[in-house]
């Protein structure tokens, strides 16, 4: 049985995009290998702040219906770089019941393994989502302060408690929780000022996603704000030269409870839109690091929507957050031009299904970024369907394999695997050209 300190997948608790005929071989090896990640590794693997996969790539490939073998490889290729974390502090886990000294351990990588004990002894106490909903969704000072954390470092704590409560796992959630506290908090100021807009304009109608994406693409002062020169384009670029800017178009968007199943597949459909799309005529079809990550986190806002001990209007936020840092993601890497024709004229190098891709997004060497986005883009066609005829969805039918074809074929052709930064010159320099083009 999954508990706070026990990953133990489950058959009978599937996730929310899977492909039929999980192996309880599968479940088994994922679990003891997700249990040793979990017992022997920190949170980042090194000093830079740089993530650990582990859990994202076997939780993947798991619901994507890898082989036993598949996922031992998978943490075979991974395993060796990641480094042990810090020895627990007794002194700082007692003083974390303090609100106080709660707030003076945030940030510091050396106190993950004390906050993971601290949600893990608080879930033992009460249950999972009660912890949740008490240090990330209380809407209190200290729960703001960490749920601006968690959509922080490129939204991998998010992606993280993602996969806690889509696979049903305390044990990931005490560590998204635990990664949630020792990352940065510099979006906190933006999400106050866009929640404070957003709720002054109230009454006006919600802007589309795609709209707002358009409308920001063709804003100079955004597109002049990231700099190539920035160590964090995100942060530098947009929330320290541009966060009035961004604020304005961010804080239009806006969720009512009787919307949160449409938005949700807005969202989804919007982020593969311009993820996707982000392609530079002329050049080899390459997808961007930085943006992949908005698609990943995508699909568990699916799992929050059906997560029935989240209020709707928590679901709301949540929600609101996720699309204003993506609107200001894209914002960060110079708001470059979405060209999903460039897609839709791309022809897949190896026949096209999703079988086909699924399998070989099992079988590639990486370490969970490719398979987190095909498996995101197909859980996001099965969503986006029964909406796909409005406007703003852009995104329709067939382009969403043609996506993952054009996405899995990329980074098995060689050269770099992704850009970075698509809406800057430089970020292109290395890809070779597209020769039917």
């Amino acid at each position: 049985m999954a508990t706070p300190s026990t990953v133990r997948l489950s058959l009978g608790t599937p996730p929310q995009y899977y492909r039929q005929g999980i192996l309880q071989e599968s479940a088994n090896a994922a679990s003891e290998l997700l249990q040793k990640n979990h017992e022997k590794h920190h949170v980042f693997f090194n000093r830079s702040g740089f993530h650990n996969h582990i859990a994202h790539h076997l939780l993947t490939l798991y619901a994507l219906g890898a082989g036993p073998g598949e996922i031992q490889e998978a943490y075979n290729g991974n395993v060796g770089y990641q480094r042990p974390p810090q020895p627990l502090d007794g002194a700082a886990l007692a003083e974390l019941h303090d609100l106080e000294k709660f707030s003076s351990r945030l940030g510091e990588e050396k106190h993950f393994n004390d906050f993971l004990v601290f949600f893990q002894d608080e879930m033992a106490r009460s249950s999972w989502q009660d912890v949740v909903n008490k240090y990330l969704l209380a809407g209190d000072e200290r729960a703001d302060g960490l749920l601006a954390r968690t959509y922080s470092g490129f939204l991998h704590p998010c992606i993280h408690l993602g996969f806690g409560v889509e696979f049903h796992q305390p044990a990931i959630v005490a560590e998204a929780l635990a990664q949630a506290a020792v990352h940065d908090h510099y979006l906190s100021p933006f999400f106050k000022l866009a929640e404070m807009s957003a709720r002054e304009g109230g009454s006006e109608p919600s802007g589309t996603m795609v709209e707002l994406l358009d409308a920001i693409h063709a804003n100079p002062d955004l597109q002049k704000a990231p700099r190539w020169s920035d160590d964090n384009k995100l942060r530098d670029g947009i929330i320290n030269r541009a966060a009035e800017r961004m604020v304005h178009y961010a804080s239009q968007y806006r969720v009512q409870p009787d919307e949160l199943e449409r938005k949700t597949a807005e969202m989804i459909n919007a982020t593969a839109y311009f993820t996707a799309g982000a392609q530079r005529p002329g050049k080899a079809i390459k997808w961007d690091f930085y943006f992949i990550h908005s698609v990943n986190c995508a699909i568990f806002y699916s799992a929050f929507l059906h997560a029935d001990w989240i209020s709707e209007a928590n679901k709301c936020r949540l929600l609101e957050w996720k699309v204003w840092n993506d609107l200001a993601m894209y914002a960060s890497r110079k708001s470059p031009e979405i060209r999903l024709d460039l897609i839709r004229k791309y022809e897949p190098k190896q026949p096209a299904s999703w079988e086909s891709v699924q399998g070989r997004a099992c079988s590639i060497e990486d370490d969970g970024h490719v398979s987190k986005v095909i498996r995101a883009l197909a859980h996001g066609q099965k969503v986006c369907e029964p909406f796909e005829d409005r406007e703003e969805f852009r995104v329709k039918r067939d382009d969403w394999l043609r996506m993952a074809c054009s996405v899995i074929d990329s980074v098995e052709v060689g050269g770099p695997r992704w850009v970075r930064s698509a809406g800057f010159d430089e970020a292109w320099k290395d890809v070779p050209a597209r020769a039917q083009l």
